[in-house]
């Protein structure tokens, strides 16, 4: 289908290097995202986002160089830690901070754009449990685990990053989130979106990051990574700061997010609960532009609510318009956003009920348009990875991009003069027009349409679920992603290897 590239795509071509796949992320055209608010209502979320910042400011852990670096900036540092910024230094912020990122793939061949006119769909994150093959129940994830969801991402058309899906439960320590980046490297070629518990862990995981793509000026050219911070909301410990400090020191795109939970941790009207999560965001782009001004910074919070009945953690409808609204005013701001329900489940397990509320909130996806959606493949509340969530996920992706393409209204496509030559009573089977279009603008379904069971055939009695499974047997037999270069992978172990020595390990 015929359509206008972006001005990003055209600079690429331009300069040699290339999208991922095509730039199959591209939601922005014909189809519009959607506000959930008017223009008036979407400013004063703005302005009352703007006077939380400023006048009750946001709670930092106590650092006397961080806090000499706000004070210098013009932010009013409390002695408790509360620090206030000024509506003028938040927007000055927002016209700083940059509007878009290129993140790279292993071998630096190609990027995907993080952008506001793009969507991309990553699995994720930091799951804890995994679904055992042999038994089907869940159990603490592992190292395996997570190299075997990364090779299978790695598989996938219509991921297009790859995060920290599982945790290696067994070695929950500064060693192990480290090794969590090796895994990722060794399993998949696609670019990543990292986050760790622990200040260190980071530095070490730039070194990696650095003798993989050839030098740090390089990695700061080329990024390789996303890395992803996670404060509470309205609260930024130290840990979190001075990963954000780092990572902007070194050209490392961020994204900084919380999970607000209304009715708990902040309001729980859904206006009062995106002013929390907004404010939250808006605080690390402030910091980084602080640092360096022009360097990459997102907000990822998610905004979600406490059910009255048991106080869990629920209301769908709530948290889906939550997150439209912190899309459109992130677009309003100009700036991308990380958040997205997109592909997550809170079922159990991989079931019919998993995948109806999997299919509500990827249409949603549709509506929203974030820069990213990293929980496809989630699972029991964020706890439990699913392969044939992924799998299902990943096909839904390849629908929702189908549509952001649009309806082409042209004179071949309206096809006129063609209904003119065959009359009101005409056979348009054997036409040529038919034969040249049949396949150009339907959805290329692996599990629906051309390969949904029909009462005869090989696939008469398989349903939704046992289809996924085949595809996901052959993946895992079949697909083996580009091996990492040997040496590389001993420059990772020997980096990984002197700190757990200078730990005293």
């Amino acid at each position: 289908m015929v359509r206008r590239r972006s001005v990003q795509r055209a600079r690429a071509e331009a300069s040699g290097s290339k999208f991922l796949a095509g730039d199959p992320g591209l939601h922005r055209g014909p189809t519009p995202s959607y506000a959930p608010f008017g223009k008036q209502d979407a400013q004063r979320l703005i302005d009352t986002t703007f006077d939380l910042m400023s006048q009750t400011g946001v709670g930092f852990e106590p650092d006397s160089q961080l806090f000499e670096r706000l004070g210098d900036a013009g932010c009013d540092v409390s002695s408790e830690g509360v620090v206030k910024f000024p509506v003028e230094i938040i927007r000055r912020s927002l016209e700083t901070v940059a509007k878009s990122v290129r993140l790279w793939n292993r071998d630096g061949s190609g990027f995907i754009e993080v952008d506001t006119h793009h969507t991309w769909f990553v699995p994720g994150m930091t799951c804890i449990k995994a679904y055992d093959e042999n038994t089907g129940e869940a159990r603490d994830s592992n190292r395996e685990d997570l190299a075997t969801i990364t090779r299978v991402s790695d598989a996938l058309q219509n991921i297009d990053a790859v995060c920290v899906t599982s945790k290696n439960v067994e070695e929950s320590t500064i060693h192990g989130e480290i090794d969590e980046f090796s895994t990722l490297a060794e399993n998949t070629t696609k670019p990543l979106i990292y986050l760790c518990e622990f200040a260190e862990s980071f530095g070490v995981v730039l070194d990696m990051a650095t003798a993989i793509r050839g030098g740090r000026e390089a990695l700061a050219e080329k990024p390789y990574f996303m890395h992803l911070v996670t404060p509470l909301p309205l609260y930024y410990a130290k840990v979190h700061t001075d990963q954000i400090i780092e990572a902007v020191e070194a050209g490392v795109p961020i994204t900084a997010g919380t999970v607000t939970i209304g009715g708990a941790s902040a309001p729980i009207t859904i206006a009062g609960c995106v002013v929390h999560s907004l404010a939250t965001d808006l605080t690390a782009i402030v910091l980084s532009q602080i640092i360096r001004e022009g360097s990459f910074c997102i907000g990822s919070s998610d905004a979600s609510f406490m059910e009255v009945a048991t106080g869990a953690i629920g209301a769908p409808s709530q948290s889906a318009l939550a997150e439209m609204a912190m899309c459109e005013i992130s677009r309003i701001l100009g700036v991308p956003r990380l958040t997205s329900t997109a592909g997550d489940s809170k079922a159990r397990r991989f079931n019919q009920d998993a995948v109806a509320e999997i299919s509500s909130n990827m249409m949603q996806a549709f509506y929203s348009r974030a820069a990213i959606c990293p929980y496809i493949g989630s699972l029991d509340e964020g706890i439990t990875f699913s392969l044939h969530g992924l799998l299902f996920g990943d096909e839904l992706a390849g629908q929702l991009r189908s549509m952001w393409r649009g309806i082409e209204v042209t004179d071949e496509m309206l096809a006129l003069d063609l209904t003119r030559s065959e009359g009101p009573r005409g056979n348009y089977l054997a036409n040529q027009h038919t034969a040249k279009y049949c396949r150009r603008e339907s959805w290329d379904s692996r599990y629906f349409g051309a390969n949904y069971p029909t009462s005869s055939g090989a696939l008469a009695d398989e349903d939704l679920i046992e289809r996924i499974d085949r595809e996901l047997q052959q993946i895992l037999k079949n697909h083996h992603p580009e091996p990492l270069a040997p040496e590389t992978i001993r420059e990772l172990r020997s980096i990984a290897e002197k700190f757990r020595q200078s730990c005293g390990d």
